[in-house]
Parts: structure tokens; C-alpha cells; sequence
């Protein structure tokens, strides 16, 4: 009896704390666990391999590997001056140009990724919105054709001061590429038709569509041409350049932020976006729940389009192209689909996903003009960023990473 009031007399004793080691070494597990960090990885890794095609398409390399058991010093001489070479003009090519004769010309690489970089992000964000409901939205280059096409339209046939024309441009766009997405989202929805088939099956129907437009000229093409493209954009329709006639960079990098926030906004802060992340996590749950996934389904691939829809218009509008052609969309529709991979689907991995695969597209001239490298190697590049996005154990096995625990 005695021992147990003595026992209610003691004061309560406090948990035991982990030692602060044992918490920095948690911290730094949950680091190398998370995916954020394995995409770094795979960038890295997808570097160092690129680095070895650097090396292997190098005439001075090649030259230097024939007498190597003589002189092994010329040959890694030669090879670190090839790579070293390489990514040096990609830095010059797409940050900033350290031969330049002042400040104004040497940060012009920088614009130019951020002009590469807009219709990337906002791509980027079509595809991973539909991700994060659980979608493949693969019709990236279909949306973003009939888009292009619709903003080239008003662009050259309207007569309007400019900021309504230019506004007006950019909502067909948006319209075009939201209702051509949202053929997928319909017929998922009332179907059940496996929307990666069906996107890729309007990639083919949007071409074609297009490129009969752009064959008559009572539709799309140019008065007095036999060659597939529209009339160029009138002045008031064209995408006003930020900084000036010296660089290229237009209105269609703010109008690529001004999407991520709203995607952001949208998936992070909205009820809907509440409603499209429980249909992507689990879709019969939602359903039980309340949720009308087949609404979901549609309204997903409405905005999914609508966001492609933009980087149609910036190719129309932002002086890229000068009118509507068939190759507008410059492979960016498939290309968003690494974007989106990398950047989690989520908008601000998104944006920088963006920005270094548009410094990876400015760079890559660089290299090619002053290295002599063929700038297929960077297609290399992207190529194997998705390849070790895709198989996270390898990055885990190569790198000795502990797996992420299940909670």
C-alpha cells in the first residue's frame, strides 16, 4: 500500500530523448530516402553517363585512346578537356556567357533558358495535374496543336487594340487544347477508355486536322502559298518581349509563373484540388466518399488542356514560329512528360524541372557551335534523367540508399 502512494507521490518522469545523433541520422535517412533527392540523383547520374558520350564522340579522345599504353597522360588530358569543354559552353550557352563584352550581353543565355523554359513549365503542369488524379495525360502534342492553330487564327485574322487581341488569342488557346483534352476526360469518364491510348490516338487526329487546315486556304494557310503554314501574328497578337529588342524573352515566362501558382493554388489550397488528389490516390474510396470521379476525370482534363493549351500559344504568339505550322509544338508535348516526372508533379518542382530543361535546350547549341558535339546528346541527356526516374531501386542500389519506410 505504501509503495503505491509513494509511487503517486514521485513526479511523472519525461520521455526519454534520442540522442542527437540518432536524430541527425534520421534526418539525413529521410533526405536520401525522399524523392526530391532521388532526382538529383538521376540527374547526376544521367550526367556522368552523358559525360562518357562526351569523351567517346571526341576526335582529340579517339585520337589519344590509339596510343594510350604509351602516353596514358594525353588521353585522360584529352578527355577531361573534352568534358570540362563541353559543360563550360553549356554554362556559357544557358546561365551566363563569360566571354561576353559586358554584363547586358553575357546574362542573355540566361533569358534564353527562361524563353525555352515557359512552354515547358506550363506543359509540365498539364501533364502533372492529370498525374496527380491519377491520370496519363500522353496528348501533349495534339492539345497543344489545336491550340497553337486556334490562337493563330485570331492572332491574324482580327483587327483589335492589343492587350484585348492578345487576351483573346490566349483564351482560344486555352479553349482549344482544354476541349481536346477533354475528349479523353469525357470518354474515360463515361467509357472507361484508358486515356493514354485515346491521347495518343487524338496526337494523331490533331496533327492531321492541322495540317488539312494549313493546306487550304480558306481555313489556315497563308493567301497565295502551296507551303503548310498561316500568316504571321499581327503585331497586337504577339507576346510583347520583357527586356527589350536585345533579348528574346517574352511575356510567356511570367504568364508560365503566374500557371504555377495557380496550379499550386489549385492542387495545395482549393477543394477541388482535394477532390483530384483523393481521385488519384484512390479512386474507389473517393467514389464511396461522395466524390464524382467521372466529373473529376473530365474537369481534370479540362484544366490539364487548358494549361497545354498556353505553351501552344507561346509558340504561336512569342515570335517563335511566326505563324501556325505543323512542327509548332517542337517535340515540348512529349518532352512535359519528363518535366512533369521530374518535378513530382508537383508546380514548383515543376518550374525548376522547367528551367533545366530549358537551360539543357540553350545550352545544347552552345555546346554543338563551339565544341563540335552533336547536340543529339543532350536528347541523350533528358532521355536517361526519365529512364533513372522511372527505376528509383537502381538509383538506390547504385548509390547505396536506405528505401523509403513505409509508414
Amino acid at each position: 500500500m505504501s509503495s503505491a502512494v509513494e509511487a503517486e507521490q514521485q513526479p511523472p518522469t519525461e520521455p526519454e530523448q534520442p540522442p542527437q545523433q540518432d536524430r541527425w541520422g534520421t534526418a539525413l535517412r529521410e533526405i536520401a530516402s525522399g524523392s526530391m533527392f532521388n532526382g538529383f540523383l538521376a540527374v547526376l547520374l544521367a550526367v556522368l553517363v552523358g559525360s562518357v558520350l562526351i569523351a567517346v564522340t571526341d576526335e582529340n579522345v579517339r585520337s589519344a585512346a590509339g596510343y594510350i599504353g604509351a602516353r596514358p597522360g594525353d588521353f585522360f588530358n584529352a578527355t577531361w578537356d573534352a568534358i570540362w569543354g563541353a559543360y563550360t559552353a553549356l554554362f556559357r550557352g544557358s546561365v551566363y556567357n563569360t566571354d561576353a563584352e559586358n554584363f547586358q550581353l553575357g546574362v542573355k543565355p540566361l533569358t534564353e533558358t527562361a524563353k525555352f523554359a515557359a512552354p515547358l513549365i506550363v506543359s509540365g503542369l498539364g501533364v502533372g495535374v492529370a498525374f496527380r488524379a491519377g491520370l496519363f495525360n500522353i496528348g501533349g502534342r495534339g492539345q497543344m496543336l489545336i491550340a497553337g492553330a486556334a490562337a493563330g487564327w485570331v492572332g491574324y485574322q482580327f483587327d483589335l487594340p492589343a492587350v484585348l487581341h492578345l487576351t483573346l488569342a490566349l483564351v482560344a488557346a486555352m479553349v482549344g487544347g482544354a476541349l481536346w483534352a477533354g475528349i479523353a476526360g469525357f470518354l474515360k469518364a463515361r467509357t472507361g477508355a484508358h486515356e493514354v491510348i485515346v491521347t495518343i490516338m487524338l496526337n494523331y487526329v490533331g496533327f492531321y486536322l492541322v495540317f488539312f487546315a494549313l493546306s487550304k486556304q480558306s481555313l489556315l494557310q497563308a493567301p497565295n502559298s502551296f507551303n503548310p503554314k498561316s500568316l504571321p501574328m499581327k503585331d497586337s497578337a504577339v507576346l510583347p518581349k520583357l527586356l527589350g529588342d536585345q533579348y528574346n524573352l517574352h511575356l510567356g515566362f511570367i504568364i508560365a509563373l503566374v500557371a504555377v501558382a495557380f496550379a499550386w493554388w489549385l492542387l495545395d489550397r482549393s477543394a477541388l484540388g482535394f477532390r483530384i488528389r483523393a481521385v488519384g490516390i484512390n479512386p474507389e474510396a473517393a467514389r464511396a466518399n461522395g466524390i464524382d470521379v467521372g466529373r473529376t476525370y473530365v474537369v481534370v482534363m479540362l484544366i490539364a488542356g487548358a494549361l497545354i493549351g498556353l505553351a501552344g500559344a507561346n509558340q504561336v504568339l512569342g515570335t517563335v514560329t511566326g505563324g501556325v505550322t505543323v512542327d509548332l509544338d517542337a517535340g515540348i508535348g512529349f518532352d512535359a512528360i519528363t518535366v512533369a516526372l521530374l518535378g513530382r508533379s508537383r508546380p514548383l518542382g515543376i518550374l525548376a524541372a522547367g528551367i533545366l530543361f530549358g537551360a539543357l535546350k540553350a545550352g545544347g547549341f552552345a555546346m554543338q557551335a563551339s565544341q563540335n558535339i552533336p547536340v543529339d546528346i543532350v536528347l541523350v541527356v533528358q532521355s536517361l534523367i526519365v529512364l533513372f526516374l522511372a527505376a528509383p531501386p537502381l538509383i538506390r542500389t547504385l548509390f547505396r540508399l536506405p528505401a523509403k519506410e513505409a509508414k
